[in-house]
């Protein structure tokens, strides 16, 4: 049964299209990244430097049309920089509100860990709550307010890494790794010409319709026994010997989320089993310790003590 009308199978696949385009090579990486969006979560980059993070958040931003912040983190980057401030304006005796880049449809904070924790706190309240209070007076965000953040594994100097209560803030981490050779004798021609001369990028859809899509995701059906099976990977995390702190309910209901997009780009309107385990490993790594041959192999262990309810 088709649960995504013409316009909205239209509107997805240009959306991949120009994702594909702008990311070469990478294909199950933007997989992740349209369902991330379309699960309304908020997106780790944990990756090197010059793969393509920053061109990626652009291109999710221009696909939208909406409005594309960006962040630089650095130790001296204070709370309002992010969120905003007041400012006395000399002629009317009055503070007036200067918004901050939140106030965007996506917001990409450049090397999240070069962030003191005050300034990452702002950042996550925003990312939870999608509004900031500033002089006690709150003031809403988009909607759709869309978070990617990236960080940088191999630098540890004058970083602060992030806790595993502002770690959950996050939907999933991705790495993008080095491209294939052919795709990257393409993402040289690409870039031959003067800059001005290269093909923007089409809207896919209008900010109005991304909500429309994303509230059709969280009506994607999960059977009792699908929630069952999420449930029983849940506290298995929380019994696994490599684990100090499990999957939170929150977690839980972030993981069901993802594996509800996932459903919707597969044009189903269900969740199977399948989707979750399809989409464990991105959204576990965030929650689970160690490095990444160690996160895989906890992630495999709970995948396979979990038995699979029957269709």
């Amino acid at each position: 049964m088709s649960v995504i009308s013409n316009s909205h199978l239209e509107q997805i696949d240009q959306f991949r299209q120009n994702l594909n385009s702008t990311l070469i090579g990478k294909k199950q990486v933007v997989e992740n990244v349209l369902a991330c969006v379309l699960a309304q979560g908020h997106l780790l980059f944990d990756d090197l430097p010059g793969l393509g993070k920053t061109t990626l958040a652009k291109a999710i931003a221009q696909s939208i049309g909406g409005v594309f912040s960006r962040v630089q983190c650095t130790p001296d980057l204070l709370p309002s920089d992010i969120t905003g401030f007041s400012l006395l304006n000399q002629k009317t005796r009055e503070f007036e509100f200067r918004k901050g880049p939140v106030f965007s449809n996506l917001l990409l904070a450049d090397e999240i860990n070069r962030a003191t924790p005050r300034t990452q706190s702002a950042l996550f309240e925003a990312m939870a709550e999608r509004q900031v209070t500033i002089d006690n007076t709150t003031f809403p965000l988009a909607n759709n307010f869309f978070v990617i953040a990236t960080q940088n594994p191999v630098e540890s100097h004058g970083a602060y890494p992030l806790p595993e209560a502002q770690l959950d803030r996050f939907t999933m981490k991705l790495r993008i790794g080095y491209p294939a050779a052919d795709d990257e004798v393409e993402l040289l021609a690409a870039q031959i010409g003067p800059a001005n001369n290269r093909v923007l990028l089409e809207s896919a859809l209008t900010v109005e319709q991304l909500v429309e899509i994303q509230n059709r995701v969280s009506s994607i059906e999960v059977v009792d026994k699908v929630r069952r099976y999420l449930v029983d990977l849940g506290r298995a995390t929380r019994e696994h010997p490599n684990m100090e702190l499990g999957l939170s309910p929150r977690g839980l209901i972030t993981w069901q989320k993802v594996a509800q997009a996932i459903a919707f780009l597969d044009d189903r309107d269900f969740v199977t089993p399948e989707d979750i385990r399809q989409c464990a490993r991105p959204v576990l790594e965030l929650r689970v310790p160690g490095d990444q041959e160690e996160q895989a192999t906890v992630i495999d262990d709970i995948l396979n003590q979990v038995a699979v309810p029957m269709s």
